[in-house]
């Protein structure tokens, strides 16, 4: 039976494939000996030719009477040659593959299953104008196509694999469902990593409902996944500032139920809730923020006395700034600007603004790729760190002329101006790697003399009358998130953290959280880092019951008391 067996194109009948086939065995051989002969004739051949081309030469034919008549001529030879062989090769049979093969080589060339790349061959239409249902007939959510939920379930499997803490944390606390009662309204990326993050949410008893923070960041696929599991959301890539607003109006449901819990990144969610529907807060046990961005408008608020329910600062716990901050930003700038620019970064001159964990993933990275990079900062402490790790401390108008790439990670407003973008070099590229789009006055560069051009997807020339021009990615925000992807494993991390802080809010006894912003328990950091070792197959040394009292601490923790700097 076995010899009765044919592979495509190997009876004498004509093949439509359109693929090459692997040569039969007893051709490899003869090809593999005319491979040999053909290099060993190379250079003879070469030489033969360059001798011909001398005896045709004739003196004054180059610009100096000397060797350029001869390079003509062998120019001359070597395109004959090569002509020659493209005829040879032409009259050659190929024989082909099936077409399936070739189309899925196709596919997976350009359609790729990554959601960022994939998302940029979708429809240009607003989901605000399409009726779209899940497979289960339901409808509360707004996302670009639902059809592509397939896609999104396997982004998610993939993220899942590279997360372990959330999925010891459904195992552990699955059957107990901690979050029972929860109603959770969340406005941050929608991402692989964040949706393992809601469906655990999910598991351990919560209701979700879902917005983006970021008009970029969110993966279309993913989205379409989270809603056919049931996760009311409202988020598509490329969303219109109206859109945004909508989306975190709609996320919000006022009219059809009532949220108990908010988890917000940059803090725009909890800043709709208290304009448009204050009311919310009277049932909302607490919120938590990752964002600088968004911790910072809740100390305001708590200052001004206007913080009306508990707040955990999720930004500021050790898990999230020693991790997130430094590590995921040391892995994802250069993939953000690789992908956008294809720039080469040896021996070019960089400018970081801001030396925070994320200035100093971002600066790491970039000079191990051979850049020379500049510091820029406000705080002494975090300038005399750049010193002491080998960077230049400058003010921007020391080197805004030479630089080839500025990237703002500050969390403040307007640290680059309109009066650094007039002095740049012409093609230097501005980006932000800070949560908000702020950094980079941009209102300013919306003027008739100069124009934009849209060169690739959330990569824009701006030009001035002169020709001189800037590249700016992604409209000034968030670089990684918007224009790649971020390392799965170090966003494990945040997220759990973020799932803790939520049972933590949810659970607390009346009276245990004022109208104040909180750190996490140093206890829930240290829980958050031990679920990810056995990731890296370390092993714990235990205290004995003698060191742990020489120290004045429990052998089971915490270690370190909360003024420790990490």
């Amino acid at each position: 039976m076995a010899e009765e067996q044919q592979l495509p194109g190997a009876s004498g009948e004509e093949d439509t494939g359109d693929g090459p086939h692997p040569p039969a065995e007893d051709d490899r051989g003869d090809a593999g000996e005319s491979s040999k002969e053909q290099a060993a004739n190379a250079i003879p051949n070469l030489l033969r030719m360059l001798k011909a081309a001398e005896s045709r030469w004739t003196p004054g034919q180059g610009r100096d009477g000397t060797k350029e008549g001869v390079t003509e001529a062998l120019k001359t030879d070597m395109k004959i040659q090569l002509t020659e062989q493209e005829e040879e090769f032409n009259k050659r049979p190929m024989k082909t593959v099936p077409r399936t093969l070739s189309r899925s080589i196709s596919q997976s060339s350009t359609v790729s299953y990554s959601s960022v790349s994939s998302d940029c061959l979708e429809d240009e239409s607003s989901p605000r104008n399409k009726v779209q249902k899940t497979s289960k007939g339901t409808s509360d959510f707004c996302i670009k196509d639902i059809k592509r939920a397939d896609f999104g379930r396997r982004e998610i499997a993939i993220a899942e694999q590279e997360m372990p803490a959330l999925m010891v944390l459904r195992k552990r606390a699955g059957a107990e469902k901690p979050l029972s009662g929860a109603k959770v309204v969340g406005c941050t990326h929608v991402t692989a990593q964040t949706a393992v993050l809601i469906e655990t949410l999910a598991l351990l008893g919560a209701q979700c409902r879902w917005a983006a923070c970021n008009i970029f960041s969110t993966q279309n696929a993913v989205a379409a996944a989270l809603a056919e599991g049931g996760t009311c959301v409202f988020a598509w890539k490329e969303e219109t500032e109206d859109d945004f607003w909508w989306c975190i109006d709609r996320c919000v449901g006022a009219d059809i139920w009532q949220p108990n819990v908010i988890l917000d990144d940059g803090g725009d969610l909890t800043h709709w809730i208290d304009k448009k529907h204050p009311g919310l807060f009277k049932k909302i046990r607490g919120v938590v923020e990752e964002s600088v961005t968004g911790v910072y408008r809740l100390y305001q608020l708590a200052k001004d006395g206007k913080l009306c329910v508990a707040a955990m600062n999720v930004n500021d716990s050790v898990t999230k700034q020693k991790f997130d901050n430094l590590y995921c930003c040391k892995e994802s700038i250069l993939d953000g600007l690789k992908r956008t620019t294809d720039f080469m970064f040896g021996g070019k001159q960089v400018l970081v603004c801001g030396y925070g964990e994320v200035g100093k993933g971002c600066c790491a990275a970039l000079r191990a790729m051979g850049g020379v990079v500049y510091v820029t900062e406000v705080d002494p402490i975090c300038a005399l760190q750049a010193c002491m790790d080998g960077f230049r401390v400058v003010q921007l108008n020391q080197v805004i002329r030479q630089v080839d790439v500025v990237i703002t990670c500050t969390g403040n407003k307007q640290v680059v101006a309109r009066e650094h973008l007039e002095r740049m070099k012409n093609g230097c590229i501005v980006c932000n790697m800070g949560h908000s789009d702020t950094e980079i006055h941009l209102t300013s560069l919306q003027t008739p003399e100069l124009r934009w051009e849209r060169v690739r997807p959330l990569v824009d020339h701006i030009i001035w009358p002169d020709g001189r021009r800037i590249v700016l990615l992604a409209e000034g925000r968030l670089l990684n998130l918007s224009c790649s992807t971020v390392p799965t494993f170090v966003l494990s991390i945040t997220a759990t953290t973020q799932a803790l802080a939520l049972i933590e809010l949810f659970n607390a006894p009346e009276g245990r959280y004022k109208q104040d912003v909180y750190l996490l328990p140093k206890k829930l950091d240290e829980y958050v880092a031990s679920l990810h070792l056995p990731s890296f197959d370390a092993h714990l040394t235990e205290l004995t019951d003698e060191q742990a009292k020489y120290l004045g601490i429990s052998k089971h923790g915490p270690f370190k008391p909360n003024y420790y700097r990490y």
